[in-house]
């Protein structure tokens, strides 16, 4: 009976572990910027739950705005799509284009509680403010050229009306966090965003710290010590990785080479790994090349039928 009771206990830890959300991001628009539409969302999110090896467990979408792309407060038409497929959901509200930006993706939020109500907000799995806005308001980001972005005390502003917003809703509840560089986090300068926060997002590539041995052979430590910096700088929230890959072409970064063969030991070493400890995943991504070539491409899909074209790797861990 011991016994019995201790492997049962065991396996409710394995169990437990490896529940995190898996799953991809998803832009708003094509590369040749025209909008997606619901069907396009819906086929994508049938693509990602129907990949060989990995038994159906990519049902989550992290979404990077609540607007249709060239609408101004239009709802996205991936929620639909949500809803149709019962995908799960991490909502992004955009937030490095001022406040009247903001106010429409706050305007879209609610029109889709209402529009949708319970079948929406019971996918909803977090609420991200922001992507990437203190990264691009930093040095690095300025010599970049990636502005705009937002500086801290915006997005603290922004993460309060978005509780603001949710209050009484379904949607109330519903953890909200920031996504960013892990840069940021380790910034002590950007402490309030992680205050204000629920949970902390990550973006981390291996392929693009140059000033470091960044080959894939150290692939694996290099995205680690940027988790764990993150996780120290949390002040005890939990930090989901919200974009990581590896490209399977393009350009080589110092020791970084994108192919194919390297994608998969990286989805092996990292993807796999992150999954196995219960870390919620959203991996960079299921396909980027659909009417246009991206340099570098992360896409696991090449161009072409989601449903057909065989994944440029194995995905099974």
């Amino acid at each position: 009976m011991h016994f019995s009771s201790t492997l049962l206990a065991c396996t409710a830890i394995v169990s437990t572990a490896s529940a995190g959300f898996k799953g991809f991001n998803y832009g708003a628009f094509f590369l040749n910027q025209a909008p997606k539409k619901q069907a396009d969302f819906e086929y994508e999110f049938n693509a990602a739950k129907q990949l060989p090896g990995t038994n159906g467990q990519f049902n989550s979408a992290r979404l990077y705005s609540m607007i249709q792309w060239q609408t101004t407060n239009t709802i996205i038409e991936a929620i639909p799509a949500a809803v149709n497929t019962k995908t799960q959901l991490l909502l992004g509200l955009w937030a490095s284009s001022g406040q009247t930006s903001f106010n429409n993706e706050i305007s879209a939020l609610k029109s889709a509680i209402s529009k949708y109500g319970k079948s929406f907000t019971d996918l909803v799995v977090g609420i991200s403010v922001g992507s990437e806005d203190l990264y691009r308001v930093s040095p690095t980001g300025i010599q970049n050229k990636e502005n705009p972005g937002a500086q801290p005390s915006e997005l603290v502003k922004y993460i309060q009306q978005t509780r603001d917003a949710i209050k009484g809703t379904g949607l109330a509840g519903k953890p909200i966090g920031h996504v960013d560089t892990w840069t940021a986090y380790v910034n002590s300068s950007n402490n309030a965003v992680t205050s204000a926060c629920d949970f902390i997002g990550v973006d981390a590539y291996p392929y693009y710290q140059t000033t470091m041995a960044n080959s894939i052979g150290n692939a694996n430590a290099t995205f680690y010590d940027a988790y764990q910096q993150t996780v120290k700088a949390a002040k005890g929230k939990p930090v989901w990785v919200t974009e990581t890959g590896w490209p399977v072409s393009g350009p080589k970064q110092n020791q970084a080479v994108a192919s194919a063969d390297n994608a998969r030991i990286y989805w092996q070493d990292v993807s796999c790994s992150l999954m196995k400890k219960g870390v919620n995943l959203w991996y960079y991504t299921l396909q980027d090349a659909q009417w246009g070539n991206p340099s570098p491409s992360f896409g696991i899909k090449p161009a072409g039928d989601l449903m057909q074209v065989k994944p440029a790797f194995n995905l099974q861990c």
